[in-house]
């Protein structure tokens, strides 16, 4: 149980100086809203944790709640890294085209 309050204080934090970000203007209406959903869920997780417990058991598996919701994190992060990956080539290729064209047209003059 204290795990669980200590968790929830630490989200809550991270609440307050993401409200904090989004009044200075610091991340976009859509980031702010993808990270109150997000840690919304975590809290949801964190509070839920005994019922999840009660489905990994059901569904056969040796862990607990808490491992699954580890394993799943880590899964989510790894696809973010990846969708990141692809944002970042797609720039790098577009500043590529860019520099090449800017190139081409002071090469003209």
């Amino acid at each position: 149980m204290l795990q669980q309050v200590i968790a929830i204080i630490i989200i809550l934090y991270f609440l307050v100086k993401l409200y904090i970000q989004k009044r200075n203007k610091k991340i976009s209406k859509n980031e702010f809203l993808f990270w109150v959903v997000f840690w919304t869920l975590a809290v949801l997780a964190i509070l839920s944790i005994k019922w999840i417990d009660k489905i990994v058991a059901n569904l056969g598996f040796s862990g607990s709640g808490i491992e699954i919701l580890l394993y799943l994190s880590v899964v989510i992060l790894i696809y973010f890294v990846f969708k990141l990956r692809l944002r970042l080539e797609k720039i790098e290729k577009d500043i590529t085209k860019i520099v090449r064209e800017i190139s081409f047209i002071n090469k003209k003059q």
